[in-house]
């Protein structure tokens, strides 16, 4: 079965820090890049960032350029995404996709992101 789970979100004030993990299960990891994407309620969805399969290429928002990094840890099979200087804009539900070269997409049930003023 094929699951992408994310984990650790939370409450936390503005300025504050998470980090986000998309841990994968049911499929090759490491053919498949990953993004992480956000939506909060009345607005777009917002792809936030993304790794190549061989985690050699990332790619960011403006938005968090500076902010937050995505890296792989392959023997674990999760993507994580370090959230710092937190601001109340990025408060969201985060959700985590997993796209191959032949289009196969899975997507998790996201985790929700709060950030406080």
């Amino acid at each position: 079965e094929v699951q992408l789970v994310e984990s650790g979100g939370g409450l936390v004030q503005a300025g504050g820090s998470l980090k986000l993990s998309c841990a994968a299960s049911g499929f090759i990891f490491n053919e498949y890049a990953i993004a992480w994407f956000r939506q909060a309620p009345g607005k777009e969805r917002e792809a936030v960032s993304t790794i190549s399969s061989d985690g050699g290429i990332t790619q960011y928002a403006d938005s968090v350029k500076g902010r937050f990094t995505i890296s792989t840890d392959n023997a674990k099979n999760t993507v994580n995404l370090q959230m710092i200087s937190l601001k109340p804009d990025d408060t969201a539900t985060y959700y985590c996709t997993a796209e191959s070269w032949s289009g196969d997409y899975y997507r998790g049930q996201g985790t929700q992101v709060t950030v406080s003023s």
